[in-house]
């Protein structure tokens, strides 16, 4: 099944039912298919099949015309992070070898100085009002399209989405999503999620992210998508209470953006009845704020782009069995979803029992089929069929998995392993920590020291020693932090995850 036939089937079940709203503006499914369909044919008579089409924009209702029309063509769109450098957005269309890009008005001066530099770089086409008599308007060659749709030869297995990784290891990977992967993972999500005909989805993350795939997953069963043109908390709450919002996702610097804000409590909220959080690890106190203020209404799960999406589910249930006494089980990130197969394993590739940390590894229709252009990196991912997540984590004897660290970001300390996210769990017990990052910096004597970065919250103060003793009254004495820095911001990727490889490079020298 192509990832635009749920556009199709929509059209054909309920044309007149809203798909779309941005603003005052709305898409009827009727007119998101015909839409879809002339993106399809316009980069057919544009491009070739097989090709690479990337796209430099932000939440607009032309990326989710692209995300099922330009798969349909036969090509893959490549989403392009519009917080990079342009320089890195050169780098990618380069690895890519793009053809086409579309690109956003407000992004084509930062971008036009680097397009000679991509050697396959053919077509340049702008969307917005803005144009340029430089090179054609997407409402232009769209509009022009036939709006009948045109089997163009995809398959199951044709690359639908290019998506590069955050390169927070060194340089991005794209990883290569098929239209079996993505449908795969919505499939598989639906499942433990049972969107609904009436859901309206409020997108709080960036398109240009694998979370992006929730736009499929909520028009799957014929719900309607709301646009968020860039996250603002008190927007996010309007935006809320103007449509009727019923479910929403968040990272946890998001959500915790909202619990900081002085009018959190002012706005009803009252539609909202599914919050998903992701991207990053929550911490626990982050959590059960916010379940104070919104109630059991959570939901969470673990995944990443190569995997198209999310493999396990947390449930609203297992939240309120959390909130009535099984506390444990806010730091997990659920049970395998059905249609997914997760092991946690050794370095031996054993299994690894109840409690015992190991890396996750996910086998699956919805695991990618590798990354593009780069071999190496897809055999070193995989062991036979399984593909290898970087992640550590262990599972209970119930089957609740526990993130315990990126294993990049693992700590070794005099021979000792120290997982960040448990110190940083800790340090937001401490009423003025905001945000709480813990690395590991070289030290001749232990190898590695545990060191905590920190930004408080507005108008409240701790010092070092504050912040120290906060751990040290709860872990072991290895884990406390040796050194801590503040910070007036910590640097994020797109969707709000902390760049830790970008603090270890600040504070090496310190």
């Amino acid at each position: 099944m192509l990832l635009g036939e749920i556009v199709r089937r929509n059209a054909a079940k309920h044309p007149h039912k809203p798909a779309l709203i941005n603003g005052d503006d709305v898409l009827t499914f009727a007119q998101l298919n015909e839409r879809c369909n002339r993106v399809a044919n316009a980069m057919s008579d544009l491009a070739e099949f097989g090709d690479r089409i990337a796209i430099l924009a932000e939440n607009i209702p032309e990326y989710v015309e692209c995300y099922y029309g330009v798969p349909d063509a036969g090509m893959a769109l490549t989403f392009l992070n519009y917080r990079l450098h342009p320089k890195e957005w050169a780098w990618i269309m380069n690895n890519a070898q793009v053809s086409t890009l579309l690109v956003q008005d407000k992004y084509l001066d930062a971008v036009q100085p680097f397009l000679a530099e991509i050697s396959t770089l053919k077509t340049i086409v702008v969307i917005g009002d803005k144009g340029s008599s430089q090179y054609p308007t997407y409402a232009d060659l769209v509009g022009s399209a036939s709006s009948d749709f045109v089997q163009h030869g995809a398959n199951d297995d044709t690359i639908a989405w290019l998506l590069y990784t955050s390169g927070t290891t060194g340089f991005p990977k794209g990883a290569m999503l098929s239209h079996r992967n993505l449908m795969a993972a919505i499939v598989s999500v639906s499942m433990e999620t049972l969107p609904q005909h009436d859901d309206v989805n409020l997108l709080g993350f960036p398109m240009c992210h694998i979370a992006g795939y929730l736009i499929p997953l909520y028009h799957l069963r014929g719900g309607t998508n709301v646009l968020f043109p860039q996250f603002e908390p008190e927007l996010w709450m309007q935006t809320i209470d103007k449509y009727g919002v019923t479910i929403t996702s968040l990272a946890p610097t998001m959500l915790n953006m909202v619990l900081e804000h002085p009018k959190c409590n002012d706005y009803k909220l009252t539609s909202l009845n599914r919050l998903a959080y992701g991207s990053a690890a929550m911490p626990i106190e982050i959590l059960k704020r916010a379940m104070e203020r919104f109630g059991p209404i959570f939901w969470t799960a673990f995944g990443m782009t190569e995997t198209s999406g999310n493999n396990t589910y947390l449930s609203a249930a297992d939240h309120e069995r959390a909130a009535n006494g099984a506390e444990h089980l806010l730091a997990s990130c659920g049970r395998v979803n059905d249609l997914s197969e997760v092991m946690v394993v050794d370095e031996n590739f054993n299994e690894c029992a109840p409690g015992v940390i190991g890396e996750i590894v996910c086998r699956g229709k919805q695991v990618l089929s590798g990354y593009f252009n780069n071999e190496e990196a897809t055999r070193k991912s995989f062991t036979g069929e399984w593909f290898h997540t970087g992640d550590a984590a262990y599972r209970d004897e119930e089957g609740y998995l526990y993130i315990a660290d990126r294993i990049k970001d693992m700590i070794l300390t005099g021979g000792e392993n120290v997982y960040s996210r448990e110190v940083e769990d800790v340090i937001y017990n401490h009423p003025a920590v905001s945000e709480a990052a813990v690395i590991g910096l070289p030290d001749v004597k232990w190898g590695e020291n545990v060191c905590a970065v920190i930004k408080l919250k507005d108008g409240m103060t701790a010092t070092e020693a504050e912040i120290i003793n906060t751990v040290r009254d709860r872990l072991a004495g290895y884990k406390k932090p040796k050194m801590v820095f503040f910070v007036d911001e910590m640097p994020k990727t797109v969707t709000g995850k902390i760049m830790k490889r970008e603090l270890r490079d600040r504070f090496a020298s310190k």
